[in-house]
C-alpha cells in the first residue's frame, strides 16, 4: 500500500458521502478552507489521548455527549452554554458518586453530517435526497435545499470556530468553577425538583467552604476553578476533514484540525474503506463505532488498521447494539480485543440502537430501553473482568420533548409534539440526561466495587 497521505483516502471507496453537482465549485473551497487556521492543536488532542488511556485502565471515565447533529438555525450562544452546563452537571454526578475523574467531551463544534439509513426520502408522493447535516444540504424538504451546496462547508467551519471560543472561554474563564456549582443547575432544579442533584451540590459546597477557611481557594486551583473540554464528531465528510489537516510542528505527524477526537460510524467502519483510511492516518483519539454487524474478525482488522502500535488512549469502541441485542452481540467482541491483547476504551452509546416510531408517528427513544442498554453494557463487562469505560449519548440542554419516559419528567408518546426540535434523531433532555447521569453512576459504583473484590 502507498503511503499515508490525507488524499489517499480518495482512491478507496466512499460511501453516505454527497455527489456534489459542480466539483469546480467544490475545489475552490477546499482550497479556500485549506487556508485557514485549524480549530484544534496538536497538543490539545494528546492531552485527551493521556486522558483516554487513564480511562483504559479503569482510572477515569468518559462521559461524551451532545446533539445528534448540530443545526445552523439553532446556533445561539444560550443553546451552547446549556449543552456545556448539562455536560458539567453530568460529569460532576459521575465524579462525586464514582470519586473519578471524568473525561469530557461534547459532539459539538463539528457533528454537522449524519450518514443515513436510505438515500432519498418520500413525502406526499415526491422523491427527494436525504437530508445529511447542514454541512452538506438543507432540512427544508425542496429541491433546493436538498442539493449538497459546497459553501455549507464554509459556514460549518465558521459555526465551529465561534462554538470553540466561546467553550473555551466557559471551560477557563471560571464558569467551570466548581464554587459555582448552585448556579449551573438554579433554572434546571426549580424545574426538575431534583433534590438528590441539590444534595450533592450542598455537600461539595461545605467541602469548599473547609477548603477556603484552610486559606485554600477554588480560584487559586487550576483543576476546581477550569475544566478541560474536548470536542468530537463524525468524521464523514472528508473532504471538510482533509482540508483542515495540518502537519503538527512538534511531532511532524498529521493532525485531524476538525476536532479532538473524531470517530467513523457504524455504517462508514469498512476496513477497506475511505473512512477507516483517513483516520489510520492522524494522531487525534480516533472513535469506532460497532453495531450489530460488527463481527469479531472485523473488529480485529479495523483495530490493525487504526491502532497498530497499540497506544493506550488511541482507540475507543463506542457499542451502539441495541438494549435487545447486547448481551449477544457485545461479549465476542469484548473477547476479540482480549485475545488480540489491545488497550481500548470500551464506551456505550445506547441511544442509536434503540430509535423506533412512537405510536404518534414521530421517531422517539425511549428511556427505559436507553438504561436497559447502559445496564448491560456494564454486567456484560464485570463478567468479562474488563472496563466499562464511558457513555456516549445524544442530549441537550433545552427542554425537548424527544424521547419518551424518565422518572424525573416524563414524557408520553402525546407530548412529543410539543416541542420535538431535532433535525434528525431524538435526543435526551435535561431532566432526563441528568436522571440518566445518576442512574451510570450506579453502575460505575457497582463496577468498581466489584474491581476491588
Amino acid at each position: 500500500m502507498a503511503p499515508w497521505t490525507k488524499t489517499r483516502w480518495r482512491d478507496k471507496p466512499r460511501i453516505q458521502m454527497p455527489d456534489y453537482p459542480d466539483i469546480d465549485h467544490l475545489n475552490r473551497v477546499e482550497r479556500q478552507l485549506a487556508a485557514y487556521p485549524p480549530l484544534v492543536f496538536a497538543g490539545e488532542a494528546r492531552r485527551l489521548q493521556s486522558q483516554l488511556a487513564q480511562v483504559a485502565r479503569g482510572e477515569a471515565f468518559l462521559l461524551q455527549g451532545g446533539d445528534c447533529a448540530e443545526s445552523f438555525a439553532e446556533f445561539s450562544a444560550n443553546n451552547l452554554r446549556d449543552t456545556f452546563r448539562l455536560l458539567l452537571q453530568s460529569a460532576l454526578v459521575l465524579t462525586y458518586a464514582a470519586k473519578m475523574p471524568v473525561v469530557k467531551v461534547g459532539r459539538i463544534a463539528g457533528q454537522f453530517a449524519k450518514p443515513r439509513s436510505a438515500p432519498t426520502e418520500t413525502l406526499d408522493g415526491v422523491t427527494l435526497p436525504s437530508y445529511k447535516g447542514d454541512i452538506i444540504n438543507g432540512f427544508d424538504f425542496t429541491p433546493e435545499a436538498r442539493q449538497p451546496d459546497p459553501d455549507r462547508i464554509l459556514q460549518a467551519y465558521t459555526q465551529a470556530a465561534a462554538s470553540l471560543n466561546l467553550l473555551r472561554a466557559f471551560s477557563q474563564g471560571g464558569y467551570a468553577d466548581l464554587a459555582q456549582v448552585h448556579a449551573w443547575t438554579l433554572d434546571f432544579t426549580d424545574r426538575s425538583k431534583v433534590d438528590a442533584y441539590e444534595a450533592m451540590a450542598a455537600k461539595i459546597t461545605d467541602s469548599l467552604d473547609f477548603m477556603a477557611a484552610t486559606g485554600l481557594h477554588s480560584r487559586g486551583i487550576h483543576a476546581l476553578h477550569s475544566v478541560d473540554f474536548y470536542t468530537s464528531h463524525e468524521a464523514l465528510l472528508l473532504e471538510y476533514e482533509e482540508a483542515l489537516c495540518r502537519i503538527d510542528s512538534t511531532t511532524g505527524k498529521p493532525l485531524a484540525g476538525s476536532g479532538h477526537m473524531i470517530w467513523i460510524g457504524d455504517r462508514t467502519r469498512q476496513p477497506d474503506g475511505a473512512h477507516v483510511d483517513f483516520a489510520s492516518g492522524v494522531q487525534n483519539p480516533i472513535g469506532l463505532k460497532c453495531g450489530p454487524t460488527t463481527t469479531p474478525d472485523e473488529l480485529k482488522q479495523l483495530i490493525a488498521a487504526l491502532n497498530p502500535d497499540n497506544i493506550p488512549g488511541r482507540l475507543t469502541l463506542i457499542a451502539r447494539f441495541g438494549a435487545d441485542k447486547v448481551a449477544e452481540k457485545l461479549p465476542p467482541l469484548i473477547r476479540a480485543v482480549e485475545q488480540v491483547g489491545a488497550t481500548v476504551v470500551w464506551s456505550c452509546d445506547p441511544m442509536h440502537g434503540n430509535t423506533l416510531k412512537a405510536s404518534s408517528g414521530y421517531k422517539t427513544r425511549p428511556f427505559d430501553l436507553i438504561l436497559s442498554e447502559v445496564r448491560d453494557f456494564f454486567a456484560i463487562h464485570r463478567a468479562e473482568g474488563t472496563i466499562a469505560g464511558g457513555v456516549h449519548l445524544e442530549m441537550t440542554g433545552q427542554n425537548v420533548t424527544e424521547c419518551t419516559g424518565g422518572m424525573v419528567s416524563p414524557i408520553a408518546d402525546e407530548d412529543l409534539s410539543d416541542r420535538y426540535h431535532t433535525a434528525c434523531d431524538p435526543r435526551l433532555n435535561a431532566s432526563q440526561a441528568l436522571e440518566m447521569a445518576f442512574l451510570v453512576a450506579d453502575e460505575l459504583m457497582q463496577s468498581r466495587q466489584a474491581r476491588t473484590v
